[in-house]
């Protein structure tokens, strides 16, 4: 992560990162995924301008065992992304789902080493929905 150049928006919120590719660029967004191909500068920056942050707030799947019952996969937020910095390592931390009621008990957190690992996926049809039963 030597080579990578911070990219913000301009409110400052740190959108992902810039960083060479040959004589090209390539953008790495916040979960530390690759968001472009090797491109122009400018188009690097205008792709993860576009990518945002909303879909953090998407719901999504955690594989492996999470819960007492073992449900796999299990539909979880994402609450927190701390990238590696300064030689200390990052985070990923994800709760379970729970679809907005706040009559539920807070879940504990669940945290998950960054950049994203295999096992945190976004949603694909088949996954439980917390809806149907």
């Amino acid at each position: 992560m030597d080579d990578w150049t911070p990219h913000r928006r301009d409110d400052g919120e740190l959108l992902g990162w810039i960083h060479p590719s040959g004589d090209d660029w390539v953008g790495v967004d916040i979960l530390g995924r690759t968001v472009s191909d090797a491109v122009d500068w400018l188009v690097a920056e205008e792709i993860l301008e576009e990518h945002g942050l909303a879909w953090l707030a998407d719901p999504w799947m955690l594989e492996g065992e999470v819960l007492e019952d073992d449900r796999d996969p299990t539909r979880v937020r994402i609450v927190e992304v701390t990238p590696d910095h300064d030689g200390i390592q990052g985070r990923i931390v994800v709760k379970v789902d729970d679809y907005g009621d706040m009559t539920r008990p807070a879940s504990e957190p669940i945290v998950l080493a960054w950049p994203i690992p295999d096992r945190l996926r976004p949603p694909r049809a088949g996954d439980p929905d917390g809806f149907t039963l």
